[in-house]
Protein backbone atom coordinates (compact mmCIF):
# COMPACT_ATOMS: atom_id res chain seq x y z
CA UNK A 1 0.00 0.00 0.00
CA UNK A 2 1.43 3.38 -0.98
CA UNK A 3 0.46 6.41 1.08
CA UNK A 4 1.70 9.85 0.11
CA UNK A 5 1.46 12.18 3.10
CA UNK A 6 3.80 15.06 3.86
CA UNK A 7 5.03 14.74 7.43
CA UNK A 8 8.00 17.10 7.21
CA UNK A 9 6.38 19.64 9.49
CA UNK A 10 5.86 18.23 13.00
CA UNK A 11 3.40 21.04 13.76
CA UNK A 12 1.06 19.68 11.11
CA UNK A 13 0.89 16.28 12.80
CA UNK A 14 0.41 17.83 16.24
CA UNK A 15 -2.34 20.03 14.84
CA UNK A 16 -4.08 16.96 13.41
CA UNK A 17 -3.81 15.00 16.66
CA UNK A 18 -4.95 17.98 18.72
CA UNK A 19 -8.02 18.60 16.56
CA UNK A 20 -9.01 14.94 16.69
CA UNK A 21 -8.41 14.85 20.46
CA UNK A 22 -10.55 17.97 20.97
CA UNK A 23 -13.46 16.34 19.14
CA UNK A 24 -13.16 13.18 21.23
CA UNK A 25 -12.79 15.25 24.40
CA UNK A 26 -16.16 16.88 23.74
CA UNK A 27 -17.53 13.72 25.32
CA UNK A 28 -16.05 15.12 28.51
CA UNK A 29 -18.10 18.28 28.03
CA UNK A 30 -21.26 16.15 27.98
CA UNK A 31 -19.94 14.35 31.08
CA UNK A 32 -19.45 17.65 32.93
CA UNK A 33 -22.73 19.14 31.75
CA UNK A 34 -24.91 16.18 32.65
CA UNK A 35 -23.36 15.47 36.05
CA UNK A 36 -23.47 19.14 37.16
CA UNK A 37 -26.78 20.29 35.66
CA UNK A 38 -28.69 18.64 38.50
CA UNK A 39 -26.99 20.94 41.06
CA UNK A 40 -29.15 23.87 39.94
CA UNK A 41 -32.27 21.84 39.30
CA UNK A 42 -32.52 19.56 42.33
CA UNK A 43 -33.76 22.25 44.74
CA UNK A 44 -36.68 23.10 42.44
CA UNK A 45 -37.36 19.42 41.74
CA UNK A 46 -37.53 18.76 45.48
CA UNK A 47 -40.44 21.19 45.67
CA UNK A 48 -42.05 20.06 42.40
CA UNK A 49 -42.14 16.36 43.33
CA UNK A 50 -42.15 16.72 47.17
CA UNK A 51 -38.97 14.69 47.51
CA UNK A 52 -37.48 13.30 50.71
CA UNK A 53 -33.73 13.55 51.43
CA UNK A 54 -33.23 10.01 50.14
CA UNK A 55 -35.19 10.85 46.96
CA UNK A 56 -33.08 13.97 46.48
CA UNK A 57 -30.03 11.70 46.53
CA UNK A 58 -31.75 9.41 44.02
CA UNK A 59 -32.57 12.39 41.75
CA UNK A 60 -28.84 13.10 41.61
CA UNK A 61 -27.43 9.57 41.64
CA UNK A 62 -29.86 7.88 39.21
CA UNK A 63 -27.70 9.18 36.35
CA UNK A 64 -24.78 7.29 37.85
CA UNK A 65 -26.62 3.95 37.68
CA UNK A 66 -26.63 4.42 33.90
CA UNK A 67 -22.99 5.52 34.04
CA UNK A 68 -21.98 2.33 35.84
CA UNK A 69 -23.71 0.14 33.25
CA UNK A 70 -22.38 2.23 30.34
CA UNK A 71 -18.83 2.11 31.68
CA UNK A 72 -19.06 -1.65 32.28
CA UNK A 73 -20.29 -2.29 28.73
CA UNK A 74 -17.96 0.18 27.01
CA UNK A 75 -14.92 -2.10 27.00
CA UNK A 76 -16.59 -5.12 25.41
CA UNK A 77 -18.57 -2.97 22.94
CA UNK A 78 -15.60 -0.84 21.86
CA UNK A 79 -13.33 -3.87 21.49
CA UNK A 80 -15.91 -5.46 19.20
CA UNK A 81 -17.30 -2.51 17.21
CA UNK A 82 -14.55 0.09 17.54
CA UNK A 83 -14.12 3.21 19.66
CA UNK A 84 -15.75 5.56 17.13
CA UNK A 85 -19.01 3.67 16.55
CA UNK A 86 -19.63 3.19 20.25
CA UNK A 87 -19.00 6.89 20.92
CA UNK A 88 -21.59 7.75 18.26
CA UNK A 89 -24.10 5.51 20.04
CA UNK A 90 -23.20 7.22 23.35
CA UNK A 91 -23.92 10.66 21.84
CA UNK A 92 -27.38 9.48 20.77
CA UNK A 93 -28.11 8.12 24.27
CA UNK A 94 -27.05 11.43 25.79
CA UNK A 95 -29.38 13.42 23.53
CA UNK A 96 -32.30 11.11 24.34
CA UNK A 97 -31.54 11.37 28.05
CA UNK A 98 -31.34 15.18 28.00
CA UNK A 99 -34.66 15.62 26.24
CA UNK A 100 -36.29 12.87 28.28
CA UNK A 101 -35.20 14.45 31.58
CA UNK A 102 -36.85 17.75 30.61
CA UNK A 103 -40.35 16.54 29.74
CA UNK A 104 -41.65 14.05 32.36
CA UNK A 105 -44.61 14.79 34.62
CA UNK A 106 -43.59 12.10 37.11
CA UNK A 107 -40.45 11.55 39.15
CA UNK A 108 -40.24 7.99 37.78
CA UNK A 109 -40.20 9.29 34.18
CA UNK A 110 -37.35 11.63 35.09
CA UNK A 111 -35.37 8.77 36.68
CA UNK A 112 -35.72 6.57 33.58
CA UNK A 113 -34.51 9.38 31.30
CA UNK A 114 -31.54 10.13 33.56
CA UNK A 115 -30.47 6.48 33.53
CA UNK A 116 -30.62 6.46 29.70
CA UNK A 117 -28.45 9.59 29.58
CA UNK A 118 -26.14 7.99 32.12
CA UNK A 119 -25.48 5.08 29.77
CA UNK A 120 -24.04 7.56 27.28
CA UNK A 121 -22.00 9.37 29.93
CA UNK A 122 -20.56 6.11 31.27
CA UNK A 123 -19.42 5.18 27.77
CA UNK A 124 -17.89 8.58 26.92
CA UNK A 125 -16.15 8.89 30.30
CA UNK A 126 -14.34 5.63 29.55
CA UNK A 127 -13.74 5.79 25.82
CA UNK A 128 -12.91 9.46 25.22
CA UNK A 129 -9.70 9.48 27.32
CA UNK A 130 -8.89 5.95 26.10
CA UNK A 131 -9.27 7.03 22.46
CA UNK A 132 -7.07 10.08 23.00
CA UNK A 133 -4.41 7.96 24.72
CA UNK A 134 -4.37 5.52 21.80
CA UNK A 135 -3.98 8.22 19.17
CA UNK A 136 -1.56 10.61 20.93
CA UNK A 137 2.26 10.62 20.71
CA UNK A 138 3.88 9.77 24.06
CA UNK A 139 5.41 13.25 24.41
CA UNK A 140 2.00 14.94 24.32
CA UNK A 141 -0.26 12.16 25.59
CA UNK A 142 -0.74 13.59 29.09
CA UNK A 143 -2.05 16.95 27.95
CA UNK A 144 -4.10 15.51 25.07
CA UNK A 145 -5.82 13.00 27.35
CA UNK A 146 -6.25 15.76 29.95
CA UNK A 147 -8.22 17.69 27.32
CA UNK A 148 -11.06 15.37 28.26
CA UNK A 149 -11.00 16.65 31.84
CA UNK A 150 -10.70 20.22 30.55
CA UNK A 151 -13.84 19.64 28.49
CA UNK A 152 -15.51 18.14 31.57
CA UNK A 153 -14.84 21.18 33.75
CA UNK A 154 -15.82 23.44 30.85
CA UNK A 155 -19.16 21.65 30.77
CA UNK A 156 -19.52 22.10 34.54
CA UNK A 157 -18.59 25.78 34.32
CA UNK A 158 -21.01 26.44 31.46
CA UNK A 159 -23.88 24.63 33.12
CA UNK A 160 -23.50 26.72 36.27
CA UNK A 161 -23.94 29.85 34.13
CA UNK A 162 -26.87 28.29 32.27
CA UNK A 163 -28.56 27.17 35.48
CA UNK A 164 -28.16 30.60 37.06
CA UNK A 165 -29.44 32.38 33.93
CA UNK A 166 -32.51 30.13 33.76
CA UNK A 167 -33.19 30.43 37.50
CA UNK A 168 -33.01 34.24 37.25
CA UNK A 169 -35.35 34.31 34.26
CA UNK A 170 -38.46 34.29 36.41
CA UNK A 171 -39.74 33.70 39.93
CA UNK A 172 -39.56 30.67 42.23
CA UNK A 173 -42.91 29.30 41.10
CA UNK A 174 -41.82 29.26 37.44
CA UNK A 175 -38.55 27.52 38.32
CA UNK A 176 -40.41 24.84 40.26
CA UNK A 177 -42.84 24.29 37.37
CA UNK A 178 -40.58 24.76 34.30
CA UNK A 179 -37.13 26.21 35.00
CA UNK A 180 -35.51 22.91 35.92
CA UNK A 181 -36.84 21.39 32.67
CA UNK A 182 -34.96 23.97 30.59
CA UNK A 183 -31.77 23.22 32.54
CA UNK A 184 -31.87 19.55 31.52
CA UNK A 185 -33.16 20.11 27.99
CA UNK A 186 -30.33 22.49 27.10
CA UNK A 187 -27.95 19.50 27.15
CA UNK A 188 -29.32 18.23 23.83
CA UNK A 189 -27.42 21.00 21.97
CA UNK A 190 -23.82 19.99 22.94
CA UNK A 191 -24.87 16.35 22.46
CA UNK A 192 -25.88 17.08 18.87
CA UNK A 193 -22.59 18.93 18.16
CA UNK A 194 -20.60 15.97 19.53
CA UNK A 195 -22.60 13.52 17.42
CA UNK A 196 -21.98 15.42 14.17
CA UNK A 197 -18.24 15.96 14.76
CA UNK A 198 -17.63 12.29 15.56
CA UNK A 199 -18.26 11.41 11.91
CA UNK A 200 -15.11 13.38 10.98
CA UNK A 201 -12.57 11.67 13.28
CA UNK A 202 -10.65 8.47 12.42
CA UNK A 203 -10.90 5.16 14.22
CA UNK A 204 -8.25 4.34 16.85
CA UNK A 205 -5.17 2.99 15.00
CA UNK A 206 -4.43 0.55 17.83
CA UNK A 207 -7.94 -0.89 17.59
CA UNK A 208 -7.55 -1.24 13.81
CA UNK A 209 -4.29 -3.15 14.24
CA UNK A 210 -5.91 -5.35 16.85
CA UNK A 211 -8.57 -6.23 14.24
CA UNK A 212 -5.89 -7.16 11.71
CA UNK A 213 -6.44 -3.95 9.71
CA UNK A 214 -2.92 -2.52 9.97
CA UNK A 215 -3.13 -1.12 6.42
CA UNK A 216 -6.02 1.12 7.51
CA UNK A 217 -4.13 2.29 10.58
CA UNK A 218 -0.98 3.31 8.71
CA UNK A 219 -2.34 6.55 7.12
CA UNK A 220 -3.53 7.66 10.57
CA UNK A 221 -0.18 6.89 12.22
CA UNK A 222 1.65 8.62 9.36
CA UNK A 223 -0.24 11.82 10.10
CA UNK A 224 0.63 11.50 13.79
CA UNK A 225 4.28 10.34 13.75
CA UNK A 226 5.77 10.66 10.28
CA UNK A 227 6.87 7.73 8.11
CA UNK A 228 9.76 6.29 10.13
CA UNK A 229 8.10 6.43 13.54
CA UNK A 230 4.74 5.29 12.15
CA UNK A 231 6.20 2.05 10.81
CA UNK A 232 8.03 1.46 14.08
CA UNK A 233 4.81 2.11 16.00
CA UNK A 234 2.91 -0.45 13.91
CA UNK A 235 5.55 -3.10 14.62
CA UNK A 236 5.58 -2.37 18.38
CA UNK A 237 1.78 -2.50 18.58
CA UNK A 238 1.66 -5.79 16.65
CA UNK A 239 4.32 -7.25 18.92
CA UNK A 240 2.43 -6.20 22.06
CA UNK A 241 -0.66 -8.02 20.84
CA UNK A 242 1.35 -11.20 20.20
CA UNK A 243 2.45 -11.24 23.82
CA UNK A 244 -1.05 -11.08 25.27
CA UNK A 245 -4.09 -13.33 25.35
CA UNK A 246 -6.48 -10.43 25.99
CA UNK A 247 -8.53 -12.09 28.76
CA UNK A 248 -9.74 -10.39 31.92
CA UNK A 249 -7.91 -13.08 33.89
CA UNK A 250 -4.65 -11.63 32.62
CA UNK A 251 -5.22 -8.52 34.77
CA UNK A 252 -4.99 -10.67 37.87
CA UNK A 253 -1.67 -12.20 36.83
CA UNK A 254 1.37 -11.21 38.92
CA UNK A 255 2.72 -9.08 36.05
CA UNK A 256 -0.37 -6.86 35.81
CA UNK A 257 -2.01 -7.10 39.23
CA UNK A 258 -0.33 -3.85 40.31
CA UNK A 259 -1.68 -2.07 37.22
CA UNK A 260 -5.19 -3.12 38.20
CA UNK A 261 -4.66 -1.97 41.80
CA UNK A 262 -3.39 1.41 40.62
CA UNK A 263 -6.18 1.94 38.08
CA UNK A 264 -9.08 0.87 40.28
CA UNK A 265 -7.59 2.39 43.45
CA UNK A 266 -7.13 5.84 41.92
CA UNK A 267 -10.57 5.67 40.30
CA UNK A 268 -12.25 5.06 43.66
CA UNK A 269 -10.12 7.60 45.54
CA UNK A 270 -10.90 10.30 42.99
CA UNK A 271 -14.55 10.08 44.00
CA UNK A 272 -14.53 9.28 47.72
CA UNK A 273 -12.45 12.39 48.43
CA UNK A 274 -15.69 14.31 47.89
CA UNK A 275 -15.36 16.32 44.70
CA UNK A 276 -18.74 15.42 43.26
CA UNK A 277 -20.46 16.01 46.58
CA UNK A 278 -19.28 19.60 46.12
CA UNK A 279 -20.05 19.72 42.39
CA UNK A 280 -23.53 18.18 42.66
CA UNK A 281 -24.63 19.88 45.87
CA UNK A 282 -22.64 23.15 45.89
CA UNK A 283 -25.71 25.41 46.23
CA UNK A 284 -27.05 23.28 49.08
CA UNK A 285 -23.65 23.34 50.85
CA UNK A 286 -23.46 27.12 50.63
CA UNK A 287 -27.01 27.37 52.00
CA UNK A 288 -25.67 25.56 55.10
CA UNK A 289 -23.58 28.69 55.76
CA UNK A 290 -26.68 30.89 55.71
CA UNK A 291 -26.37 31.97 52.08
CA UNK A 292 -29.56 32.65 50.11
CA UNK A 293 -30.55 30.74 46.95
CA UNK A 294 -29.36 33.33 44.41
CA UNK A 295 -26.09 33.98 46.26
CA UNK A 296 -25.51 30.21 46.54
CA UNK A 297 -25.90 29.82 42.77
CA UNK A 298 -23.48 32.71 42.22
CA UNK A 299 -20.90 31.16 44.55
CA UNK A 300 -21.34 27.90 42.64
CA UNK A 301 -20.21 29.74 39.48
CA UNK A 302 -16.99 30.62 41.34
CA UNK A 303 -16.49 26.90 42.03
CA UNK A 304 -16.86 26.20 38.31
CA UNK A 305 -14.46 29.02 37.38
CA UNK A 306 -11.72 27.78 39.73
CA UNK A 307 -12.20 24.23 38.48
CA UNK A 308 -11.87 25.50 34.91
CA UNK A 309 -8.75 27.65 35.46
CA UNK A 310 -6.79 25.08 37.46
CA UNK A 311 -7.56 22.33 34.98
CA UNK A 312 -5.86 24.52 32.35
CA UNK A 313 -2.85 24.70 34.69
CA UNK A 314 -2.90 20.90 35.03
CA UNK A 315 -2.85 20.44 31.24
CA UNK A 316 0.26 22.65 31.07
CA UNK A 317 2.00 20.83 33.95
CA UNK A 318 1.11 17.18 33.41
CA UNK A 319 3.76 16.43 30.76
CA UNK A 320 6.30 18.72 32.46
CA UNK A 321 6.33 17.73 36.14
CA UNK A 322 4.65 14.35 35.72
CA UNK A 323 1.55 12.57 36.98
CA UNK A 324 2.80 11.47 40.40
CA UNK A 325 4.00 14.88 41.60
CA UNK A 326 0.65 16.47 40.75
CA UNK A 327 -1.22 13.72 42.61
CA UNK A 328 0.94 14.12 45.72
CA UNK A 329 0.73 17.92 45.87
CA UNK A 330 -2.98 17.96 45.09
CA UNK A 331 -4.04 15.29 47.60
CA UNK A 332 -1.96 16.89 50.37
CA UNK A 333 -3.57 20.27 49.73
CA UNK A 334 -7.06 18.71 49.60
CA UNK A 335 -6.46 17.11 53.00
CA UNK A 336 -5.64 20.46 54.59
CA UNK A 337 -8.56 22.28 52.93
CA UNK A 338 -11.13 19.67 53.98
CA UNK A 339 -9.83 19.70 57.56
CA UNK A 340 -10.26 23.50 57.73
CA UNK A 341 -13.78 23.34 56.21
CA UNK A 342 -14.75 20.74 58.82
CA UNK A 343 -13.34 22.91 61.63
CA UNK A 344 -15.27 25.94 60.33
CA UNK A 345 -18.57 24.06 60.44
CA UNK A 346 -17.72 22.47 63.81
CA UNK A 347 -16.96 25.81 65.46
CA UNK A 348 -19.75 27.70 63.69
CA UNK A 349 -17.44 30.14 61.88
CA UNK A 350 -19.38 29.97 58.61
CA UNK A 351 -20.89 33.45 58.35
CA UNK A 352 -17.92 34.96 56.47
CA UNK A 353 -16.10 33.70 53.40
CA UNK A 354 -13.91 31.12 55.17
CA UNK A 355 -15.87 28.09 53.93
CA UNK A 356 -16.12 29.53 50.40
CA UNK A 357 -12.37 30.26 50.23
CA UNK A 358 -11.33 26.78 51.36
CA UNK A 359 -13.88 25.05 49.13
CA UNK A 360 -12.37 27.00 46.23
CA UNK A 361 -8.85 25.97 47.32
CA UNK A 362 -10.01 22.37 47.63
CA UNK A 363 -11.52 22.45 44.12
CA UNK A 364 -8.32 24.05 42.76
CA UNK A 365 -6.23 21.29 44.36
CA UNK A 366 -8.44 18.60 42.86
CA UNK A 367 -8.51 20.25 39.44
CA UNK A 368 -4.73 20.32 39.18
CA UNK A 369 -4.30 16.73 40.34
CA UNK A 370 -6.90 13.99 40.76
CA UNK A 371 -9.31 15.51 38.23
CA UNK A 372 -7.25 15.12 35.05
CA UNK A 373 -4.40 12.87 36.23
CA UNK A 374 -6.55 9.90 37.25
CA UNK A 375 -8.22 9.75 33.81
CA UNK A 376 -4.80 10.00 32.12
CA UNK A 377 -3.32 7.17 34.20
CA UNK A 378 -6.40 4.96 33.72
CA UNK A 379 -6.14 5.37 29.95
CA UNK A 380 -2.43 4.53 29.67
CA UNK A 381 -1.41 1.90 32.24
CA UNK A 382 -3.12 -1.18 30.77
CA UNK A 383 -1.78 -3.43 27.96
CA UNK A 384 -2.99 -2.87 24.39
CA UNK A 385 -5.14 -5.97 23.94
CA UNK A 386 -6.87 -5.68 27.30
CA UNK A 387 -7.00 -1.86 27.49
CA UNK A 388 -10.67 -1.46 26.55
CA UNK A 389 -11.94 -3.99 29.09
CA UNK A 390 -9.48 -2.95 31.82
CA UNK A 391 -10.23 0.75 31.47
CA UNK A 392 -13.94 -0.11 31.63
CA UNK A 393 -13.38 -1.96 34.92
CA UNK A 394 -11.55 1.05 36.44
CA UNK A 395 -14.17 3.46 35.09
CA UNK A 396 -16.99 1.30 36.48
CA UNK A 397 -15.29 1.36 39.89
CA UNK A 398 -15.10 5.15 39.66
CA UNK A 399 -18.81 5.46 38.88
CA UNK A 400 -19.79 3.07 41.67
CA UNK A 401 -17.81 5.20 44.12
CA UNK A 402 -19.45 8.32 42.66
CA UNK A 403 -22.88 6.75 43.18
CA UNK A 404 -22.14 5.91 46.81
CA UNK A 405 -20.96 9.47 47.52
CA UNK A 406 -23.81 11.23 45.70
CA UNK A 407 -26.51 8.96 47.19
CA UNK A 408 -25.25 9.14 50.78
CA UNK A 409 -24.18 12.79 50.91
CA UNK A 410 -27.62 14.39 51.61
CA UNK A 411 -28.54 11.97 54.43
CA UNK A 412 -24.98 12.16 55.84
CA UNK A 413 -25.05 15.96 55.74
CA UNK A 414 -28.37 16.09 57.61
CA UNK A 415 -27.54 13.38 60.17
CA UNK A 416 -23.79 13.59 60.92
CA UNK A 417 -23.52 17.26 59.95
CA UNK A 418 -21.17 19.07 57.55
CA UNK A 419 -18.15 19.00 59.88
CA UNK A 420 -18.01 15.19 60.17
CA UNK A 421 -18.83 14.83 56.47
CA UNK A 422 -15.92 16.99 55.32
CA UNK A 423 -13.53 15.40 57.82
CA UNK A 424 -14.34 11.99 56.31
CA UNK A 425 -13.42 13.35 52.88
CA UNK A 426 -10.23 14.79 54.38
CA UNK A 427 -9.15 11.42 55.81
CA UNK A 428 -9.71 9.80 52.41
CA UNK A 429 -7.62 12.53 50.76
CA UNK A 430 -4.80 11.61 53.14
CA UNK A 431 -5.24 7.96 52.11
CA UNK A 432 -4.89 9.11 48.49
CA UNK A 433 -1.55 10.78 49.30
CA UNK A 434 -0.18 7.62 50.93
CA UNK A 435 -1.49 5.36 48.15
CA UNK A 436 0.14 7.55 45.48
CA UNK A 437 3.43 7.70 47.34
CA UNK A 438 3.65 3.94 47.75
CA UNK A 439 2.24 2.30 44.60
CA UNK A 440 1.64 4.77 41.72
CA UNK A 441 4.48 4.83 39.14
CA UNK A 442 5.47 7.79 36.97
CA UNK A 443 4.38 7.31 33.33
CA UNK A 444 5.40 10.69 31.91
CA UNK A 445 7.08 10.48 28.49
CA UNK A 446 6.70 6.70 28.07
CA UNK A 447 4.95 5.10 25.10
CA UNK A 448 1.98 2.86 25.87
CA UNK A 449 4.10 -0.17 24.99
CA UNK A 450 6.89 1.01 27.34
CA UNK A 451 4.37 1.43 30.18
CA UNK A 452 3.18 -2.11 29.52
CA UNK A 453 6.73 -3.44 29.90
CA UNK A 454 7.11 -1.40 33.11
CA UNK A 455 4.79 -3.77 34.99
CA UNK A 456 6.85 -6.80 33.97
CA UNK A 457 9.98 -5.01 35.16
CA UNK A 458 8.36 -4.25 38.54
CA UNK A 459 7.44 -7.92 38.92
CA UNK A 460 11.03 -8.91 38.22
Amino acid sequence: MSVQIDNSNQQVSIKFVTLVSIVAALGGLLFGFDTAVVSGAVGFMKERFSLSEVEVGWAVSSLIIGCIVGAAASGVLSDRFGRKKVLIAAALLFIIGSIGSAIPDTFTGYIIARIIGGLGIGITSTLCPLYNAEIAPAKYRGRLVALNQFATVTGIFLVYFINTSIANHSDEAWNIASGWRWMFGFGAFPGLVFLVLLFFVPESPRWLIKQGRAAESLPILLRIHGEELAKKEVMEIKESFKQENGSIRQLFSPALRLALIVGVGLAILQQVTGINAVMYYAPEIFKQTGTGTNAALTQTILVGLINFLFTILAIWLIDKVGRKVLLLVGSASMTVCLAVIGIAFHTGHTSGNLVLVFILLYVASFAVSLGPVVWVIMSEIFPNRIRGKATAIASMALWIADYVVSQTFPPLLSSAGPAITFWIFGILSLVTFVFTMRVVPETKGRSLEEIESLWSAKKA
